[in-house]
């Protein structure tokens, strides 16, 4: 089946008349390019027809809605933060990938948190012992141990608080309190200064992802009021899975075996047993992750990570994600194996606590119901 369908495919397809058809394109449900020989002419995701295709014959009873929902599909938040559209992401209407070009961590979070020109002061505060990963989850915890809730406190109390929450994790990640700007604080602790801009760009990049799974853990978090570091914790801990910010150690795995055996003998062993290929491939970019495309713009990729690319899309066609390009830049730059965790933790905090506080201004509790299939009661 074509990735793309003409309109009148589309509507068969759906059974819809046209006017449907475009209000599903203005509401985001259906995406679309012009055709090759003439843009005016408007082709539409065979993807996104197959996903509502799919929603009609299931009938829109609530419970059904609400459980496809929560596994890559319909929106289930309002936010005016982050969104994916065009095979872009984007920060506030501003395009992730441009503002990686240029823009600093900390401006990026005042994008994010909406308070304009706002200073963060740098706050000197103390760094558990212990490795890396360690000192994270210790600093987040101890945080939302003693912090104030959110509930009835200012605008500006809260964007102070974030920043001192946002601190306490990139000094846990440094191993000690520094000063200037983040992704320098970085490199100088990592002994990397030289790579002060790719790790820079790499934390823009990576700050925000609309509503996935972490994010929504702080959303859940901060709907009961919690504390920002509570949420900050919350979401740390989602991010650790090995299907979220794990990912990483899951594409060190693929490499190691590649070093091994061959990155082609690798990937048809791995396609042949059903695996899917961690680092390549996005559900929400079939085109493409942009993020990992411009993040892999910034430097020379290691030699066995060029060949892992080349291979993996030339066997099939699915292009490196933003999981690779971290693993690869950590290898580049000549960082440890969590690096690539620590990196997207110090940046991903940004966004969780975007989300965190637009949630508190809702002032609602987020509370699903569970779709029972146990035995009958009684």
């Amino acid at each position: 089946m074509s990735d793309w369908l003409t309109a009148s495919e589309a509507m068969a397809r759906l059974k819809l008349k046209p006017q449907t058809l475009y209000a599903y394109v203005s509401r985001g449900l259906i995406e679309t390019r012009g055709e090759a020989d003439d843009a005016r002419r408007k082709l539409y995701r065979a993807q996104d027809i197959a996903r509502l295709e799919q929603r009609k014959m299931r009938g829109r009873r609530r419970a059904a809605i609400a459980e496809d929902a929560i596994a890559w599909g319909e929106p289930v938040l309002t936010s005016s933060i982050t969104t994916i559209a065009g095979g872009r992401l984007w920060y506030r209407g501003q395009d992730a990938a441009q503002l990686a070009e240029t823009a600093r961590l900390e401006d990026v979070a005042r994008l994010l948190w909406d308070c304009g020109a706002q200073r963060f002061p740098t706050l000197t505060q103390p760094v558990p012992a212990g490795a890396p990963l360690t000192r994270m989850f210790t600093a987040i915890a101890t945080r939302a141990a003693s912090d104030t809730a959110m509930a009835g406190r200012t605008k500006k109390a809260l964007y102070l608080e974030a920043a001192a929450v946002l601190d306490t994790l990139v000094d846990a990640v440094a191993g000690g309190p520094g000063e200037g700007p983040i992704h320098q604080r970085l490199a100088r602790a990592w002994g990397c200064a030289d790579g002060a801009d790719l790790i820079r760009r790499a934390l823009v990049l990576l700050a925000d992802h609309e509503l996935n799974a972490s994010t929504f853990a702080v959303r859940v978090t901060a709907s009961t009021g919690a504390s920002l570091a509570a949420c900050v914790m919350a979401g740390l801990s989602a991010l650790s899975g090995p299907l979220h910010g794990g990912m990483a150690r899951r594409v060190l795995g693929l490499m190691r075996e590649a070093q091994a055996n061959g990155i082609a003998a690798t990937v048809s062993d791995r396609l042949a047993a059903g695996a899917r290929l961690p680092g390549f491939g996005h559900p929400l970019y079939p085109d493409g992750d942009p993020r990992g495309r411009a993040l892999l713009a910034g430097f020379d990729i290691p030699a066995a990570y060029a060949e892992a690319r080349t291979v993996v899309m030339s066997m099939t066609g699915a292009e490196p994600n933003v999981d690779f390009a971290l693993t690869a830049l950590a290898a580049h730059l000549g960082l440890g194996d969590d690096a690539p965790f620590q990196i997207f933790a110090a940046a991903r905090a940004t966004g969780w606590l975007a989300h965190a506080l637009e949630q508190n201004e809702t002032g609602r509790l987020i509370r699903p119901r569970a779709r029972y299939s146990g035995p009958a009661p009684g």
